[in-house]
């Protein structure tokens, strides 16, 4: 979590500078969080996120960025890339892959760090006027290479990146009353000043006047007015100079509803020079249509619960209500906005529903914008998607050449909606939706919306004017909703919820060569054929155990071939529900298959190893059992722990080489004796398994994996195969014809060596 350190300054000020206070008192703040371990890009969920609240009445924010790698020789010059956003987590594409249709996207804004000969990297970023709320940073390594690394076999270099964050915030900033003048004065151009005024709900615009500019040595009166805060990637402030002593103002529409908007005024003066101005601001409040969301409340609830007894008072106040509503419907007409009441429906985690009370469709005129709000101000809401969804009802559209526009914002809606606006407000960029007659159907997909207020404003337009359908309505049909990930990822990706501490966002991880944000970049996706052919060899390939069973039931050893018979069972239908694609069949849990397959394989190995080393069976009988149960423990610690395989292995290979020793020190001569054993048998057999282990560990990637784990597949069959002793002396072999005649039959002692009749 963000652990806060506070430091006072104070700071003094020009005795004028503020009715009433002397000193402007700063506060400085240092936020840190805990360093993370960078990964290679792939998709959303290697970068690493770092969240940040950066509070009201900030001057400065700084960024202390610090990269560090380790000292061993795999360790290489590197570059992380370090996004910053305000409000939501930053939209990334390191890889260039498309978006989904509908989708805007705008890029975030980056830096790189680069680490080569240094081993650590500091880096400071600086913000002036940051906006307050929520900061999001997000750092990553380059696109991943795709190569398959077992755990264990190499050691990937530790690339480490941690964000601290240092705020100056004034404690004390001087609050402008609106339609009031109130005189300030600028001490220095080192130190601007900084004033506040609060945005009230329904304003339609803001008009910021700067009068009376004086400055101390009575010379031509030179600030610069900065309105608004930094935000990014975009940064919309407003910048106002004046020169001289004549009036200066700016006009702002549609500013950001109940909000403090943060002004700096600076001197472009000589530095021992100050500045005394008067500063006004005054507000134009649009007046809503009658809100009629009390009464829909009301009919809601009488809707669900039903009518109650005794409540004959309630009924007649509905019905005055009721008869009160063509004189509200005339008053709505001539106001600036008709509110039409939403209600917010949480879901689930990151995923919320918006319901229209008085039902799907709403009405849209020309005369004035139609308003929805969309509450996503939890703080929680950021890291989904929201979508929104416009659908035109054609019949509804008195005039065929009318045109439905909409805006989606933040913060403040957009209150005249024309054709050249492009739904801008006086600090934020909207995004545009459109219908008509022939296009009924729009749809926006906004990736991680930034934690406010959303605002959806629909209105009509016409191409001669609107005078053309001042009597003109539409209803459209609107679908709005927060979801995890658009389209649950689609059918070749994979919703993955995601946390950093408390928060939580969401991601897609594609499948069978598809990408994008959402999993729908087709460019380099396996085709059908691709997929079946995947699927087939990655089964189809267990069935080179047959002969594996075959030698071990042929040579007697029931056990090992019950083992390997288990491994080929779950190892095929393992891979046959590991697959990517739409070729999938999952008889039982997945997790399930690969625990089964991957204690399949390493027991495989184990009694393989322990067969050949030709112990006495109880002995031999107690090891397999003992290494199954151990086996299975540490499979169940890390299941992908390279120790989980070469452990027993090297065991068994220890308990092998001391059996051969004991063998050849009793016999006095080389075991195994035969030479064709080893030129036919043990050789091709080690050969087999080398190559294999070596496909294993060194060249399988994700691109080559169906072929090369196939490989190793066939491989590791073949040399058990190869690597089974011979059945022992004394044992005859399968002879079904006399097991299944029924006749004396000459039985042998094998400790006497004696024989009866029986």
């Amino acid at each position: 979590l963000a652990l806060p350190c506070f430091q006072v300054t104070f700071l003094p000020a020009h005795p004028e500078g503020r009715t009433g206070a002397g000193h402007s008192l700063y506060v400085s703040e240092y936020f840190s969080q805990s360093a993370q371990k960078l990964s290679f890009y792939s998709w959303y969920g290697n970068a690493k996120l770092f969240h940040f609240h950066v509070p009201e009445d900030t001057v400065l924010l700084r960024w202390l960025l610090q990269a560090s790698r380790g000292k061993g020789p795999e360790c290489t010059s590197m570059e992380i890339t370090v996004h910053f956003r305000h409000g939501a987590p930053p939209v990334i594409n390191p890889l260039g892959t498309r978006f989904p249709a509908n989708a805007t996207v705008r890029p975030s804004y980056n830096i790189s760090i680069s680490l080569s000969s240094a081993v650590q990297n500091t880096t400071f970023v600086n913000v002036t006027t940051p906006s307050a709320g929520d900061w999001f940073i997000a750092a990553h390594l380059p696109e991943a290479a795709g190569r398959i690394e077992v755990k264990g076999f190499s050691t990937p270099c530790p690339y480490m990146f941690q964000a601290d964050m240092f705020v100056l915030r004034l404690t004390d900033m001087p609050v402008l009353e609106p339609g009031v003048a109130m005189p300030h004065t600028v001490v220095s151009p080192a130190k601007p000043l900084h004033v506040k005024v609060f945005v009230p709900k329904h304003a339609a615009g803001m008009r910021f006047e700067l009068r009376s500019c004086v400055t101390s040595e009575k010379k031509a009166c030179a600030v610069r007015v900065v309105l608004g805060s930094i935000t990014l990637p975009q940064s919309f402030q407003r910048i106002l100079t004046c020169t001289g002593n004549a009036n200066c103002s700016l006009a702002l529409e549609s500013p950001p509803w109940e909000k403090w908007l943060q002004i700096m005024v600076e001197s472009l003066g000589t530095a021992n020079a100050s500045v005394s101005v008067e500063m006004l601001a005054s507000f134009t409040v649009c007046r809503p249509g009658s809100a009629s969301s009390f009464l829909n409340f009301i009919s809601l609830n009488q809707s669900q619960t039903g009518a109650r007894p005794g409540t004959t008072g309630a009924a007649g106040s509905s019905a005055q209500s009721a008869g009160e509503a063509p004189h509200n419907t005339s008053g709505q007409r001539s106001s600036c906005l008709q509110s039409q009441p939403v209600v917010r429906e949480d879901l689930d985690v990151v995923s919320v529903r918006y319901r229209l009370l008085n039902g799907p469709s709403v009405p849209v005129t020309a005369l004035a914008p139609t308003l929805l709000l969309l509450n996503l101000n939890t703080g929680m809401d950021s890291g989904g998607s929201l979508v929104v969804s416009l659908l035109l009802n054609k019949t509804s559209v008195s005039l065929s050449n009318a045109t439905m526009v909409a805006c989606v914002n933040a913060a403040s809606p957009v209150l005249s909606l024309n054709a050249t606006r492009n739904c801008s407000t006086a600090f934020s960029q909207g995004y545009p939706l459109s219908a008509s007659t022939s296009s009924a159907e729009a749809t926006l997909i906004v990736l991680y919306p930034q934690t406010d207020d959303w605002f959806l404003s629909l209105q009509l337009l016409c191409p001669k004017g609107q005078g053309e359908c001042t009597s003109a309505e539409a209803k459209v049909t609107v679908f709005a909703y927060l979801t995890p990930c658009f389209n649950d990822c689609g059918p070749y990706g994979q919703c993955s919820l995601l946390r950093r501490h408390g928060y939580l966002y969401a991601g897609c991880s594609c499948k069978a060569g598809w990408g994008g944000w959402s999993c729908t970049d087709d460019t380099k996706a396996q085709s059908i054929g691709a997929q079946n052919l995947a699927t087939l060899l990655l089964t189809l390939s267990n069935l080179m155990f047959l002969p594996a069973i075959a030698v071990a039931v042929y040579r007697y050893y029931l056990v090992e071939a019950s083992v390997y018979t288990y491994t080929m069972f779950f190892s095929t239908f393992y891979h046959a529900c590991d697959q990517p694609g739409v070729a999938v069949m999952c008889i039982m849990d997945y997790d399930t298959l690969q625990y089964c397959d991957f204690l399949g394989s390493v027991v495989s190995i184990w009694v393989t190893i322990l067969c050949m080393a030709r112990v006495k069976k109880i002995l031999k009988y107690v090891l397999f059992i003992l290494g199954t149960l151990l086996i299975a423990m540490s499979l169940q610690l890390d299941r992908r722990g390279v120790w989980n395989m070469m452990g027993p292995c090297l065991f068994a290979l220890l308990i092998m080489i001391a059996a051969w020793v004991h063998h050849g020190t009793k016999r006095r001569h080389c075991y195994p004796s035969s030479w064709k054993r080893w030129v036919f048998y043990l050789l091709p057999g080690i050969t087999l398994a080398f190559i294999a282990i070596s496909v294993y560990a060194f060249m399988e990637t994700n691109e080559n994996y169906y072929y090369t784990h196939s490989i190793w597949h066939v491989l590791v069959a073949c040399s058990v195969a190869f690597l089974l002793p011979p059945r022992d002396k004394h044992k005859k072999p399968w002879a079904w014809s006399q097991k299944l005649t029924c006749r004396y039959q000459i039985c042998q002692n094998d400790r006497e060596e004696l024989y009866a009749v029986t």
